[in-house]
């Protein structure tokens, strides 16, 4: 079984957080797929992972580059693994594949968006019944996560 997290945002934005969980998951020596909802929305998480900073940035790939085993990170809407990751990270109300062969699931979800949370509730109670171990993080007024469950 998975350990199975949930990153709900309150103070920063996706773009803000997904760039530092996903460096975080490489220094660990993991491989990592994103699973966002919309073409688009990798479309821009690819631009972003590129870009967020200055002096760094997430050397990753999509279905427009090509070369998916080789890299570090996917970035995907559907639910392929084609780079052998151990974590996947989904984000935009994007609904993954069993998570059983991961080590780790990460849903992470825009805490002002109703949709979002409903979404993230029924997956919270899906992925406890089949048995994953669940925990849920919240944003702290600075940003930093708290584990509250």
């Amino acid at each position: 079984m998975a350990e199975v997290l949930f990153y709900h945002l309150t103070e920063k934005t996706l773009e803000q957080t997904l760039p530092g969980l996903l460096q975080r998951s490489l220094e660990r020596g993991w491989r990592a797929v994103v699973q966002a909802g919309s073409r688009e929305r990798v479309e821009a998480l690819d631009s972003e992972l590129w870009t967020f900073a200055d002096e760094s940035f997430v050397a990753h790939s999509c279905t427009c580059d090509g070369t998916e085993a080789d890299q570090p990170v996917w970035l995907t809407e559907g639910e392929d693994n084609p780079n052998g990751a151990v974590i996947r990270f989904m984000v935009d109300g994007a609904t993954p594949p069993d998570l059983t062969p991961y080590q780790r699931g990460v849903y992470i979800f825009d805490g002002h968006d109703n949709a979002a949370l409903e979404h993230a509730r029924a997956r919270w109670k899906f992925e406890k019944t089949a048995g994953h171990d669940v925990t849920y993080w919240r944003q702290n007024p600075e940003g930093r996560w708290e584990k509250m469950a």
